[in-house]
């Protein structure tokens, strides 16, 4: 299957991640954008760019007849759909695929057979994977308390068409069951179309590790490892790391297999990860299958060394998979953090608006992947994620004192971010021990800032572009054009405000 052309159907970070990769590989590429997203980082970054309607997703980014005009007029055979939108998407799979586009993601059955938590869980149980005691059948709200009341309290309800903690809640007693069966029910109709809930027994103070896997058209399947996402805010992950300080190697082995089981059984080709509920005896249960590229995926690439998006290439392409199981590397460990544009003193609300300064942090083992650059707008209209800052280390600890001292370089103005809610986290003792688990954020660490270096920073940035007009008046010529200022010889200025 060709891929000569590759048409990104997605925005911000992994639209410019994907791009990158296409230009090591000699593959063109073809952007989209909404009206919110003109001057985006992906639109200037991207061979070719088409505008595809109004800034709402729903009327741009997730109308496959605007992606396949687009196809057409530009040539792409192929389409990358990153992750959210129609990455998960069984129907967009098979319009690209009718269309004679190459689909870089799994098979559209694939996508259906994972696309239901319920279903998902019926093939896990088929494969012999292990997985939380729970129901899953549709049953009456009535029946529900029942099941659950066999299975012991407490329980997660969880919604059956669901991802990302919709429609999910904890329920520690009987008499909390209608009350939180109601709100679980109405949020998964809102988010999915859907209000189906299944029961499972809530597993105490979990922990959250996934298995990514890969496999290709020959019926080749590896694993990549693991990644620990248990530092989670409201079912969030906020970080993520590679490997897991609660894996044993012996562990690996048994979840990349169970993993593997689950891929073999629904014929699985492409990236895609296993998610699973561990407790602290190391015994692990399957959650969830995302039949796509993961947000976290870097920390895979910091610790094996590979190109996670340039296998996908391959595998659409039709080749076997670059390595086996036994030749997949395992070095150091890679940390993630995901930086927002969002307030933590305001229960972390989204902060859009324009990014009026901003020095993201480099050097050694440290890599930023951002949709973003000074001057840039974070629309309020999607996720508004600014980068993933990502650092390698030999050890555990060096990772995290790598992404702190990254973090104290990061500098963003014109809104409100999450970078120093990430530098508290780095010092948190549980954390810098490994002691995670899913709830973990749940007790207050975080404390409101006042008036501190954020204000300091951001007079000092304003200070700076008001030295810079200055010059710029001052240089130019009556009936020039603006003259060029020399930023640079205000940077010693600018460190000391």
């Amino acid at each position: 299957m060709p891929v000569t052309k590759v048409l990104i159907a997605n925005r911000g970070e992994i639209a410019c991640r994907v791009i990158r990769t296409c230009r090591e590989m000699g593959i063109r590429t073809v952007a989209v954008f909404s009206e919110a997203d003109r001057a985006a980082l992906h639109v200037r970054m991207a061979d070719e760019a088409y505008f595809i309607g109004p800034a709402p997703a729903r009327e741009s980014y997730l109308v496959v007849e605007k992606l396949l005009d687009v196809c057409r007029r530009s040539g792409a055979d192929a389409v990358h759909p990153g992750y959210g939108f129609l990455s998960e998407n069984a129907e967009a799979a098979r319009a690209f695929e009718a269309a004679g586009v190459t689909f870089i993601g799994p098979p559209p059955e694939a996508i259906v057979s994972m696309g239901s938590k319920t279903a998902a869980r019926e093939v896990a149980i088929a494969a012999g994977c292990p997985v939380v005691p729970g129901i899953q059948e549709t049953m009456s709200d009535e029946d529900l308390l029942v099941a659950a009341t066999k299975i012991g309290f407490p329980v997660m309800l969880k919604a059956a068409m669901g991802g990302g903690g919709k429609g999910m809640r904890l329920v520690t007693k009987p008499e909390d069951f209608a009350s939180s069966l109601a709100r679980a029910r109405g949020e998964a109709l809102s988010s999915f179309g859907d209000d189906s809930v299944y029961v499972e027994k809530a597993i105490v103070q979990p922990r959250h590790i996934e298995i990514q896997i890969f496999s290709d058209a020959h019926g080749n399947h590896v694993y990549l490892h693991e990644r620990e996402c248990s530092v989670q805010r409201r079912h969030q992950k906020v970080i993520e790391e590679a490997p897991s300080p609660h894996v044993t190697p012996e562990m690996r082995k048994a979840m990349g297999e169970a993993a593997l089981k689950v891929a073999r059984a629904v014929n699985y080709r492409g990236a895609g990860t296993i998610e699973f509920l561990a407790d602290a005896d190391r015994n692990f249960y399957f959650l969830e299958m995302n039949t796509r590229l993961q947000v976290e995926h870097p920390v895979t690439e910091w610790i094996t060394g590979l190109d996670l998006v340039k296998w996908q290439i391959l595998v659409a392409r039709g080749e076997k998979l670059p390595l086996a199981q036994e030749e997949i590397p395992l070095h150091g460990w890679a940390m993630e953090c995901r930086v927002y544009a969002e307030d933590p003193d305001k229960n972390f609300m989204p902060s859009p608006g324009r990014i009026t300064f901003l020095k993201a942090p480099g050097g050694r083992n440290v890599r930023d992947d951002s949709g973003v650059y000074e001057g840039a707008e974070v629309p309020m209209f999607y996720d508004p994620m600014i980068s993933k800052l990502s650092t390698w280390g030999p050890t555990r600890i060096e990772a995290i004192d790598r992404m702190r001292a990254a973090l104290g370089e990061y500098r963003i103005g014109g809104i409100r971010h999450n970078i120093a809610f990430h530098e508290v986290l780095m010092e948190h003792e549980p954390f810098r021990k490994g002691e995670l688990h899913t709830g973990m954020l749940d007790k207050p660490f975080w404390k409101k800032k006042g008036p501190g270096p954020d204000l300091q920073f951001a007079v000092a940035a304003a200070l700076l572009h008001e030295l810079e007009a200055e010059e710029r008046r001052a240089a130019q010529p009556a009936g020039s054009g603006e003259g060029k200022p020399d930023a640079w010889k205000h940077w010693g200025r600018f460190n000391r405000l």
